[in-house]
């Protein structure tokens, strides 16, 4: 009895249905039953009733590189660990560790950390990793640092997802380089998901990119060829494909509202994928952080190099799905389609992004606020308002 967990009284969310009062029954992390009037006897029940709770399925951040003052590229147990217990408390329930361009010793030690680690009660689920670079442009590196930028390279793509226990889900490339294409084609063969990104590819390239297998675009607008009526350039060339998936960073700092809004009413729900971006400040107050190797201040105008350039967000998930739904009025259905379900079918996540009878027991239980009041991971209260 001390594996099962039953909650009633609470309104179930899923992309794709009208939400229901009801109830979920789960034993052993995974999802049992799911209706309306269950009657369960389990070691733990959550009664919503007098409370208007909604029950969404846990969100998943495959863009995320660190939080609470850890950042995946320390490549210590502690860090992941920290980062793990830290975002249950905005909702995720799981996440891609995201490596930045560094040398290729400080890549692949992040890489062998991840294959190692193991999840312990109380944190996010690390579901692999997002290699972000180093196959990228140099001209628009961002807040990648450029001296450890490389030529796109199949024998380092096959040698890390060794490395990292073959958990490298996503990585992020600009398909214009020399040997972009054929990583692509390589990133396809070993079903790792190709992103577009830090890229000044033109459009003509783009679509090219995605003709070879580019299924998804990294932190849309941000450090790639811009839209111009002549020049429509890489975030032109994915807004008007449908087959790219595009991450947002809903802060409003990286991208103004009425351009989020834009790409909701360019691509639809069913093409956008919440991200944070975050890194090791989150969580923490204002001040000078380190992100791969150069200073960061992070104030309320954002996270930036000395440079000005942004480097990473400070974004909670909480946070994200609030500003999605003050400027564009999605429905709820469409909030778990982009905080949760696109993720895990672009990933090929059999047991994840929904709330039906074998998933993964992860949710979300927000006030009608969508203020986190319950994180559940594998069936367990992690957190609790």
């Amino acid at each position: 009895m001390s594996n099962t967990l039953f909650i009633t009284n609470v309104t179930i969310v899923n992309e794709n249905a009208d939400p229901f009062k009801g109830d979920v029954f789960i034993e052993d992390g995974r999802i049992k039953k799911v209706g309306v009037g269950l009657c369960e006897k389990a070691y733990t029940t959550i009664d919503g009733s007098g409370q208007n709770w909604l029950l969404l399925p846990g969100y998943i951040d495959t863009h995320i590189h660190g939080a609470a003052g850890y950042d995946t590229m320390d490549s210590t147990e502690e860090a992941l660990r920290g980062i793990a217990s830290f975002l249950v408390k905005e909702g995720v329930t799981a996440f891609l560790a995201t490596t930045m361009t560094q040398s290729v010793e400080a890549i692949e030690k992040a890489l062998i950390n991840v294959g190692r680690y193991r999840r312990q009660d109380g944190e996010a689920e690390i579901l692999g990793v997002h290699v972000e670079g180093p196959f990228i442009s140099r001209r628009r590196a961002g807040a990648q640092p450029i001296q450890y930028i490389i030529p796109p390279s199949p024998y380092y793509v096959q040698r890390w997802q060794a490395l990292s226990n073959h958990l490298i889900k996503n990585m992020t490339i600009a398909p214009e380089v020399e040997g972009g294409l054929q990583l692509i084609r390589e990133l396809e063969n070993l079903g790792i998901v190709a992103s577009i990104g830090h890229s000044d590819a033109t459009f003509e390239e783009v679509e090219q990119a995605i003709s070879n297998g580019i299924t998804k675009a990294t932190h849309l607008y941000n450090q790639m060829r811009p839209f111009h009526h002549r020049d429509p350039g890489v975030v032109g060339g994915v807004l008007l494909d449908e087959r790219v998936k595009v991450e947002l960073i809903v802060d409003f700092v990286h991208c103004h509202p009425k351009a989020v809004d834009l790409v909701y009413r360019l691509k639809g729900a069913s093409d956008i994928i919440l991200i944070t971006d975050a890194m090791r400040a989150k969580g923490l107050r204002y001040g000078n952080y380190d992100l791969g190797g150069q200073n960061v201040s992070v104030t309320e105008e954002g996270a930036h190099l000395s440079n000005g350039a942004l480097a990473g967000s400070v974004l909670s998930m909480e946070r994200a799905v609030k500003n999605m739904r003050a400027v564009t009025g999605c429905s709820l259905q469409e909030l778990v389609a982009m905080s949760s379900t696109n993720a895990a079918k672009q990933m090929k996540l059999a047991r994840k992004g929904q709330i039906a009878e074998g998933f993964d027991a992860d949710f979300v239980l927000l006030d009608q606020k969508l203020n986190v009041q319950k994180t559940i991971c594998h069936g367990k209260v992690v957190y609790e308002r």
